[in-house]
Parts: structure tokens; C-alpha cells; sequence
């Protein structure tokens, strides 16, 4: 069989979340083959597919803006809650 999932994540140290980045993993059978990294700015192949995907989804402006307005729509958004409710405790 085969097993496709997609794994974003948001990785930020400071308090401030200045320095957020946004990773986009593209898995297929537990590799990685394509990803999106805010602070690249596009996508990235790793396979032959994960290569050929990533011509033509970089060439997509709206695809490329869509995915790096997740630092503010979907990183920022659930960090600024998890900070008031874990961080900020005293």
C-alpha cells in the first residue's frame, strides 16, 4: 500500500514571535518530498516528484502567497493563544 499525509508545523523561540517560521511537509510513504519553508519562500523537491511539483507550484504566486500568509493566519493566530494560556501563567 501506499500512505500520503501532509504535516505542517510552526516553530518559533521568541516571546515576541518575531522569528516564527511556517514548515509545510508533502509525505509520501514516510519520506518527505516536497516542503515549504517560510523563511525560503517557496517549495523545495526532494524526489524526482517532490522536484517536478516544486517547478510548477513556485510558478503559482497565489500558491506561494497563500502559503507563506499561514505565518500570520495560522502560526501567529494559535501561538498568541497557546502563549496567554501556557506561557504567560504565573
Amino acid at each position: 500500500g501506499y500512505f500520503y499525509s501532509r504535516w505542517a508545523k510552526c516553530i518559533h523561540s521568541s516571546h515576541d514571535l518575531s522569528d516564527i517560521v511556517f514548515i509545510d511537509n508533502y509525505i509520501f510513504n514516510k519520506d518527505v518530498f516536497i516542503q515549504f519553508n517560510s523563511t525560503v519562500g517557496e517549495f523545495v523537491g526532494y524526489t524526482e516528484l517532490g522536484v517536478f511539483n516544486a517547478r510548477k507550484w513556485n510558478s503559482d504566486s497565489g500558491r506561494l502567497q497563500s502559503e507563506s500568509a499561514q505565518v500570520e493566519r495560522y502560526c501567529k493566530h494559535n501561538a498568541e493563544i497557546r502563549q496567554a494560556a501556557i506561557a504567560d501563567k504565573t
